[in-house]
């Protein structure tokens, strides 16, 4: 239990002592005191002052009292300030709970419930490669999964593949046309890469023919449905749904190119899923509830053929849940997918990882699922997040401008390489100590820099200042990990275990275990809200904090065999505590920098 919650336990069970009222836990408020006044924990007492019928300053005083009177070995002293009780926590207390937990491998893990959930990310299209936009996405759906694991979840990371549809046809017609039989290995290019220039090919061929008819006179309009690339992609589509032979195994070829292209990604980034789901695979489900949606009536179909749901008295809008060719959209897959999921593993919450430009096709997904009478309606969450984009603006894949995922990683790990050099530190490593370093830091960087901004907000990704070693950054952390443990291995069997529980604490002693005390309380409220940044801001702070501390303090020389003992405890826990930070955002820790 975190000491804000045994304070919040202790300040109930005094007001039911003292005043014979019972009162519920989560009326009572504490928080951190702040810096300009003495204590460590301030119980905020307004809301209290109205139910005990007392003053700030008489109720603030009798529970102080009675706090540090019967609870010694917790409280040391007390003051109040305006409607703030502020208490100073005893040096024993914190003492004692390095001593419980400084050599504790799981600290910060907790067996808090035991629900099954879900969790899908990433979810990449087969007609182009892994861009910076997904990865985002992947490094949030991971962190998030094993957020969820460290609070004693049972978590189940899955990834949809968006396999087939228009945007697929779209680069099997343009390999058709253009490739002359080229492959990725005859032209020795990374499969996922290789069919995404097949897609950017199309678009560029559309374009032409749209101009081309517009100068023949047709309306813009007229000119897009006009345009003979796009008819022919389009009846690719219905040749697809209807299983013509020629046209599956071309599907089949192009996105096996992809997969291993993928496959070579995910494996690099560290990106693992439990189970993957195919929407060819799944949309042929949600087309038979769409059928069964249209007998009860929840759907309703066009004089065209196609197939409608009318969400207004729901104050949303109308949805396309079948083309009047019969073919598939992406909401009709995603019912499916939503039966499959809870059929096979029975989840209590299924979070989808997605950007918040599909806020309104979540809200109309869940909608559709209570609509039909599906009894997981209610456990589909949309964990939406920001868009990604470059110093120069927003990324395009349609026109060639996005950025790679293959691409950012090899320059992450670029400018790893060069900043490290430049600090002159690593003249005695390996070629293959230093390969592994790199992809560490260049790694670690974007990892870092992506999850630190809170998932809801859009953010620019710059990657020369998401490798600065003295910044808000992976590297950072990373190098005061390094720094410690490089520290730990000279004192190794120089320090005895001697008890410092009678050693008075300097301040920036207190404050580093303070911050240690809160990490197991801050994991829980990063996997309850799928919000990783909590945990990037968590250990630059305490790694931060640690430096400060290291600066102004010496471990090695301490004054006493007991301030020694003490600080190797201290040093030796929060190198866990970063490294298990640091891992919950899928991030390794280099032993040597």
């Amino acid at each position: 239990m975190s000491l804000i919650n045994i304070i919040k336990l202790r300040t109930k069970e005094v007001i039911e002592t003292l005043y014979n009222i019972s009162i519920d836990e989560s009326a009572i408020t504490v928080n951190v005191t702040k810096p300009e006044f003495e204590g460590d924990y301030t119980i905020v007492l307004f809301a209290l002052l109205k139910p005990l019928k007392k003053s700030p300053d008489a109720l603030g005083n009798e529970l102080g009292k009675y706090l540090v009177d019967n609870n010694p070995h917790i409280f040391q002293s007390y003051n109040i300030i305006k409607g703030f009780l502020n208490l100073v926590i005893a040096d024993s207390y914190w003492i004692n709970f390095l001593s419980d937990n400084y050599n504790n491998t799981s600290f910060g893990k907790q067996q808090i419930s035991h629900k099954k959930i879900m969790v899908e990310y990433s979810s990449p299209n087969t007609n182009k490669p892994l861009h910076l936009g997904h990865l985002r996405n992947i490094f949030l759906g991971w962190s998030a999964a094993e957020l969820s694991k460290s609070i004693g979840n049972n978590v189940i990371k899955t990834c949809i593949v968006n396999d087939r549809g228009i945007h697929i046809c779209k680069s099997m017609i343009a390999w058709k046309m253009f490739a002359n039989g080229a492959t990725p290995q005859s032209t020795g290019t990374k499969g996922d890469h290789f069919v995404g220039d097949y897609y950017v090919k199309f678009n560029e061929a559309y374009k032409g023919e749209v101009k081309t008819l517009e100068a023949e006179g047709l309306s813009a309009e007229e000119a897009e449905k006009e345009a003979a690339i796009m008819n022919a992609a389009q009846q690719m589509l219905v040749d697809w749904e209807a299983g013509k032979p020629d046209v599956i195994e071309l599907w089949s070829m192009m996105n096996s190119w992809v997969y291993e292209g993928f496959d070579e990604t995910y494996n690099r980034i560290g990106a693992d899923f439990d189970k993957v789901y195919y929407e060819s695979q799944t949309y042929i489900l949600g087309k038979n509830l769409v059928e069964a949606g249209l007998e009860k009536g929840i759907f309703y179909k066009e004089e065209d053929g196609s197939v409608w749901i009318d969400l207004t008295n729901d104050g949303l809008d109308k949805k396309i849940v079948r083309r009047k060719d019969g073919t598939a959209v992406y909401i009709t897959q995603d019912i499916g997918l939503a039966v499959d999921k809870y059929e096979e593993y029975k989840i209590d919450e299924s979070i989808y990882v997605v950007g918040d430009e599909q806020n309104y096709h979540f809200k109309v997904l869940k909608l559709i699922c209570e609509k039909l009478g599906l009894p997981y309606a209610k456990a589909i969450h949309h964990l939406s997040y920001g868009m990604v984009e470059l110093p120069s603006g927003k990324m395009k894949s349609r026109e060639g401008t996005v950025v790679d995922a293959d691409d950012i990683v090899n320059e992450m790990i670029s400018i790893a390489r060069q900043k490290t050099e430049e600090l002159g530190k690593v003249k005695d490593f390996t070629e293959a100590e230093l390969t592994e370093l790199y992809e560490t830091i260049g790694l670690g960087a974007l990892k870092f820099f992506l999850l630190r901004v809170d998932p809801k907000k859009k953010m620019v990704f710059n990657p020369e200042e998401s490798i600065d070693f003295h910044g808000f950054t992976g590297p950072f952390v990373q190098y005061t990990y390094a720094r410690i443990k490089s520290v730990l291995r000279k004192v190794r069997g120089e320090w005895s275990v001697v008890s410092a529980e009678h050693q008075p604490l300097l301040p920036l002693e207190k404050e580093i275990i303070i911050l240690l005390e809160q990490f197991p309380a801050t994991v829980e409220e990063a996997a309850t809200l799928y919000d990783p940044s909590k945990i990037a801001l968590y250990v630059f702070n305490l790694a931060k904090t640690f430096n400060s501390f290291y600066t102004e303090h010496s471990i090695a020389n301490a004054e006493s065999e007991e301030k020694k003992t003490l600080r190797v405890k201290l040093a030796q826990l929060t190198a866990q505590t970063l490294q298990t930070g640091m891992h919950l955002l899928g991030i390794k820790m280099p032993e040597r920098m």
